[in-house]
């Protein structure tokens, strides 16, 4: 049992920071494979990263069906651990890797089935970028059951809070894929240079050789619950919560990626065929995952935190975490945002040639306009670990999704009733380009509601909870930021609690 990690005693920064430092290490070198595809495909032109980008939409769609398995093996192993059931944490594991592998295998079938129609749903008019987004989205597809069984095998360890595997084994996936992409890419010797096929192929053998390693750990003495036994039938007593937990999750990134490709469709839309803007959004969402896989990364740290000690029913854990948590994401936020501010054409530079200034230009504008959300984004994200930690995921799933959907009438707003009022970012962009940043003001307002909404809806949780007789920091104030109606709630439960 060495290898599972009591989180409901000791100090509680060094033990979220032991927990997420591995965990945003590990989004980084998942994150890596697509930046490194990225950087190098850069270098190929602007066209072919359209292309890529297009099959980053499925992928992401794929890894937002994965959080039914993978949030829910985190929250509910977390819990098990946190009541000492070691039996219910080891059920748990088998039912989460056994649905994870469904559902990846069945969705890699339909993405390779359907591969044209979903390059056409895009309407890109250029022939290149989509018979090339055709071929990578196919050779993506035949690797999606190990890139995404890969993602619920790193949630069963971080759910017994030994977080530090799936980084080692990710990396050395990395470090396979950044030997392979220049080689593939470009040519070497016999090897001929294939483009963006070549990075598809580079990314697939990546994620093979890390579902490899996760099975020999699983198979070692040192697999996290002392079992050999992960795969097997479903049983519907521990499959009910893994979907219960980690369904609303999946429903809300499921919604965001769909939304997102319907919002990409609006953003070709209003730039009237020129694929520069899809060009800008392919490389800057790229970008801009710096900052919310490091928020992630403490989201998942808190949740296991946080379900570990709701296990234990140690309230005073969870609300000093919820705190600590935030205060770490937030600063995250703030460097985000001077990053993006101040440093975007050294950032965006990276991921473009010299010889496409009018991209780089565009590019400055994204991160320019996303750096207003970053500290939003990174309270959102945390606050979501936190919700899912006592297994209410329900709260950020509504919000998280009414606010992804009003991106898409801020964007038409903004483009054709508004537009007169937005900055004109006349050093960077000609006039015909300002409507195209209708779509980023757009990300950018929903980010800062989602965030408000969620940051409010856990402290008025926290407050309410009848388990919860600890007062919050600066309570009064907290309660001056909520509604009249609830905060009257709040206060009644307070003076019941002082009572008792």
């Amino acid at each position: 049992m060495s290898q599972i990690k009591d989180l409901t005693a000791g100090r509680i920064l060094p033990q979220i920071l032991k927990l997420a430092i591995p965990i945003i290490a590990t989004s980084f070198v998942q994150m890596a494979y697509n930046m490194t595809d990225m950087a190098w495909l850069g270098r190929v032109g602007s066209e072919t990263v359209s292309a890529v980008g297009i099959a980053l939409y499925l992928v992401w769609l794929g890894s937002s069906l994965m959080f039914i398995p993978k949030i829910g093996a985190e929250v509910c192993i977390s819990q098990s651990v946190g009541r000492k059931n070691m039996d219910d944490a080891k059920a748990f594991s088998r039912n989460a890797f056994g649905l994870s592998f469904l559902i990846s295998i069945g969705f890699g079938f339909l993405v390779w089935l359907f591969t044209g129609p979903i390059v056409n749903l895009f309407q890109i008019e250029n022939d290149f970028v989509n018979q090339t987004a055709f071929v990578y989205l196919r050779i993506v597809a035949i690797g999606m059951p190990f890139t995404f069984s890969n993602i619920t095998l790193s949630g069963i360890y971080n759910g017994t809070g030994n977080t530090k595997v799936p980084f080692y084994v990710n990396a050395v996936g990395l470090i396979l894929n950044m030997i392979l992409d220049p080689i593939l890419i470009f040519g070497w010797g016999s090897i001929p240079a294939m483009g963006a096929e070549g990075a598809g192929i580079a990314t697939v053998a990546s994620q093979i050789l890390v579902f490899g390693l996760f099975m020999l750990h699983l198979k070692g003495k040192h697999n996290p619950l002392n079992t050999k036994q992960y795969l097997g039938k479903l049983n519907k007593q521990f499959l009910k919560p893994i979907i219960k937990i980690g369904g609303p999750v999946a429903l809300q990134s499921t919604c965001f990626a769909i939304l997102s490709m319907l919002l990409a469709r609006v953003l070709n839309y209003i730039a009237q065929g020129n694929n520069i803007p899809f060009s800008v959004q392919s490389i800057g969402s790229q970008i801009e995952a710096l900052s919310w896989m490091t928020a992630l990364g403490f989201s998942s740290a808190l949740g296991t935190f946080t379900g570990q000690n709701y296990g234990a029913k140690r309230w005073d854990r969870i609300q000093k975490g919820f705190f600590i948590t935030l205060g770490i994401a937030s600063t995250l936020g703030l460097i985000s945002t001077a990053l993006f501010y101040f440093f975007g054409a050294e950032i965006f530079s990276l991921f473009i040639k010299k010889s496409e200034p009018d991209v780089l230009k565009m590019g400055i504008v994204y991160l320019m306009i996303l750096s207003f959300s970053q500290v939003f984004m990174c309270i959102e994200i945390t606050a979501t670990g936190a919700f899912n930690g006592i297994g209410k995921a329900m709260p950020p799933t509504i919000i998280g999704i009414i606010g992804n959907v009003l991106r898409i009438p801020f964007a038409f707003v903004f483009a054709f009733s508004l537009v007169d009022i937005l900055p004109l970012f006349s050093e960077y962009l000609n006039p015909d380009s300002v409507p195209v940043t209708s779509v980023w003001w757009g990300l950018t307002l929903s980010s800062i509601l989602k965030g408000s909404f969620l940051f409010l809806g856990f402290i008025i949780i926290l407050i309410r909870h009848p388990e919860n007789d600890h007062e919050l920091p600066f309570q009064k104030k907290w309660i001056n930021l909520i509604p009249s109606r609830l905060r009257q709630q709040a206060l009644t439960v307070s003076q019941i609690k002082s009572e008792k």
